[in-house]
């Protein structure tokens, strides 16, 4: 079974026998393809659904921990909660307002809900015909402060 005489001074050499090997790795490999999970091959995002008729009946109150921060694409400025601060130019002002509210909530020991984190969550309303490099600027400036996380907001869903 492998192993034949017609060597040198009638030694036998060894040969081995590789059919064996080769199915047992064939089905090894079948296996494998079968077992292996296939990839999502797309990204599906939910978009949230229409309010319902009778929700508009409460009195919902915004949380007075949030932080917007909204761009106005005609006179490039920035505003912080609806008042000003600065413009895209020159954020100088967004930085030293967000970075004085996130020292006063560590005074203050403001933490984020279920976490043990200082509350600095701020979001960015802009409409969709913002330039991106605006927003950008945006984005690094609140960073600058110290903002994690950053959220993005629209101010148009229906204008696309």
């Amino acid at each position: 079974m492998g192993m034949s005489s017609g060597g040198p001074k009638g030694e036998a050499t060894p040969n081995i026998n590789v059919t064996p090997l080769i199915d047992v790795l064939l089905v090894l490999l079948i296996i494998f393809m079968i077992i292996t999970p296939v990839k999502p091959s797309r990204f599906e995002a939910k978009v949230p659904a229409e309010p319902k008729d009778q929700q508009q009946n409460l009195d919902v109150k915004p949380n007075p921990l949030t932080l917007v921060v909204g761009i106005n694409r005609a006179t490039r400025e920035i505003t912080l909660n609806n008042n000003g601060a600065g413009s895209i130019d020159d954020p100088t002002a967004l930085i030293t307002q967000l970075s004085d509210i996130f020292k006063q909530r560590e005074i203050n020991d403001v933490r984020r809900e279920n976490t043990n984190e200082i509350e600095k969550t701020v979001f960015i309303k802009s409409p969709t015909t913002v330039k991106y490099g605006d927003v950008a600027k945006v984005i690094d400036a609140v960073k600058m402060a110290g903002a994690e996380p950053v959220g993005l907001q629209i101010d148009d869903l229906s204008a696309e």
